[in-house]
């Protein structure tokens, strides 16, 4: 199965990667790297362990992988391009004394296995922070290795 259709078949949606808006892209490829920029779900604002629950941040991290997915897509046109998944880089936005960010960030790592299998296991930092742009609750970055 296509990656994009095992995304459907989870219910979940593909955002549309916008390129050329802006000071910065939401990806670029240099050789057969894709390095996305951080991507957000619009979805969970608030510190982590106050406004919002580990469960919904982990939904968070979920939803922000699709941008992060999607910036891909318009760079190489396809998902199936993806070779490996190489780097995850997860900050989470922290209320004092929440200490569970890896947990948070298993959204995108489960995410990235489940779709891509062995080829979406990958190096990954989870970092708690006292604040995230616009008070999102999580963010992430990813490096994906791709093939033309």
């Amino acid at each position: 199965m296509k990656i994009e259709e095992k995304i459907k078949a989870k219910g979940l949606t593909l955002p549309e990667a916008k390129f050329g808006q802006g000071k910065i892209e939401p990806g670029v490829r240099t050789g057969n790297l894709v390095f996305t920029s951080g991507h957000v779900s619009l979805k969970h604002i608030g510190k982590v362990g106050k406004e919002i629950t580990p469960q919904q941040a982990n939904e968070g991290a979920r939803d922000a992988t699709l941008g992060c997915l999607a910036a891909v897509k318009g760079l190489v046109g396809d998902l199936d391009k993806v070779t490996r998944v190489v780097k995850v880089l997860g900050m989470v936005n922290c209320a004092e004394g929440f200490f569970d960010t890896p947990n948070v960030i298993h959204g995108c790592t489960d995410l990235l296995n489940e779709l891509f299998g062995e080829k979406g296991r990958h190096a990954r930092s989870a970092v708690g922070l006292y604040q995230l742009p616009a008070n999102y609750a999580v963010e992430v970055e990813i490096i994906f290795e791709v093939k033309d």
